[in-house]
């Protein structure tokens, strides 16, 4: 574990153990409270393996960086726990990754206090994969929801695994839209591993496990606190090339993953909305710090220079029939209606057809799939594929 040199002795070390069979020590040091990648590192320079890194004097802790949660586990670790953690890995198939194991992803090693270890359920092999992580509202507008589903099915096409971080709304959507191309999907968790949060997300959570992978910096039996979440995001942000914001709020969480990836040195994109969508703020907020603004999967594919065709992108975006051609006053009713929510009433103003008719139209639009209803009896139109 945790790789196959003594840092900083400068000669190999039989002692350590492979990321899919973890020693004891190993478990111990993924339960240290505050324990980063570089602190971890600093301990094992002097101590030479994990087990002497946990029996290091105090002082010398100190010296690595550990603070005093770290100090106070070393000195007497909760065996019980350990062994527990140790049980529910074999029993699942997770792996344990230690900062210094080949299986650790490059890019979140270079990220400042990145975690000393992750535990993943899936293809950990993912994680060391071209990333782009997807973010935003947990409650967002369907056009939004509709963006990140199709995005993620472009670039999950173009080959970019998606990242994101399970939560419902903007991060569903993007893990199910590349689900749904066939493609890669990495889902950071808040918790441990053998926790599915939100409850909702278990049946996607199972897909991701199958197709993608499961990862977290907190061990088993770790429930969704408040604080993990923020940490959270650093590690998506840390894992991928860069961020696409869908759609977030002036105070969105997702702002402190995209603050992450600045912080990082990773590329930032944004998806800009309706001056009228309070969802829209957070992103044109983004952009005016210097965000990319995106119009098309393909806008970030050649920002990032991964290679591609247009024709491969196409066929992604038609993968059946095309939707057929709408009569006259459909397609009068839909640009009457645009892309921000509106009222019935204006709809019949800017129009001119009957209130009836127009009720009947809406209903019809809404079953296609090219408008989705909004609080207050009003409509919006989806955006369609790009």
């Amino acid at each position: 574990m945790l790789g196959p040199e003594t840092r900083g002795a400068g000669r190999r070390n039989p002692q350590y153990s492979p990321a899919m069979h973890p020693d004891a020590s190993a478990f111990a040091l993924a339960r240290c409270p505050g324990l980063t990648a570089e602190r971890l590192t600093a301990a094992l320079a002097v101590a030479g393996n994990p087990d002497r890194a946990l029996r290091l004097p105090e002082a010398h802790l100190r010296e690595c960086g550990w603070q005093d949660p770290a100090v106070a586990w070393a000195a007497a670790p909760d065996r019980a726990a350990i062994d527990r953690d140790r049980e529910w890995l074999e029993a699942c198939g997770a792996q344990l990754i230690g900062c210094l194991d080949a299986e650790y992803p490059p890019l979140l090693r270079e990220v400042k206090h990145a975690p000393a270890f992750l535990w993943a359920r899936g293809d950990a092999g993912l994680l060391a994969s071209a990333q782009l992580a997807i973010v935003g509202s947990r409650n967002p507008t369907a056009g939004g929801r509709s963006d990140a589903r199709e995005f993620a099915r472009y670039l999950a096409a173009g080959g970019l695994t998606i990242t994101s971080g399970l939560a419902l709304g903007i991060d569903g959507a993007a893990h199910r839209g590349a689900l749904a191309a066939g493609g890669r999907t990495v889902a950071v968790c808040g918790t441990g591993l053998d926790i599915v949060y939100p409850h909702d997300h278990e049946a996607l959570a199972a897909e991701i496990t199958a197709a993608g992978v499961l990862v977290s910096e907190f061990p088993p039996r770790t429930p969704p606190l408040p604080a993990h979440f923020p940490r959270r995001n650093r590690v998506i942000s840390g894992l991928a090339l860069g961020v696409l914001v869908v759609e977030a709020a002036r105070r969105s969480g997702s702002l402190s993953t995209a603050k992450h990836a600045a912080d990082q040195g990773r590329e930032v994109f944004a998806i800009p909305g309706s001056i009228h969508n309070p969802l829209s703020r957070g992103c044109h907020q983004l952009i005016r710090s210097g965000a990319k603004l995106v119009e098309s999967a393909a806008d970030i594919l050649e920002e990032l220079k991964i290679p591609f065709t247009r024709q491969s992108l196409a066929l992604v975006a038609s993968p059946g029939e095309a939707a057929p051609r709408l009569d006259k006053e459909y397609e009068i009713l839909l640009d009457a209606l645009g892309f921000d929510p509106t009222g019935v009433d204006a709809i019949v103003e800017r129009t001119g057809l009957p209130a009836d008719s127009v009720a009947s139209m809406l209903l019809i639009l809404e079953l296609e799939g090219r408008i989705a209803p909004y609080p207050g009896g009003r409509y919006g139109r989806i955006q369609q594929q790009r």
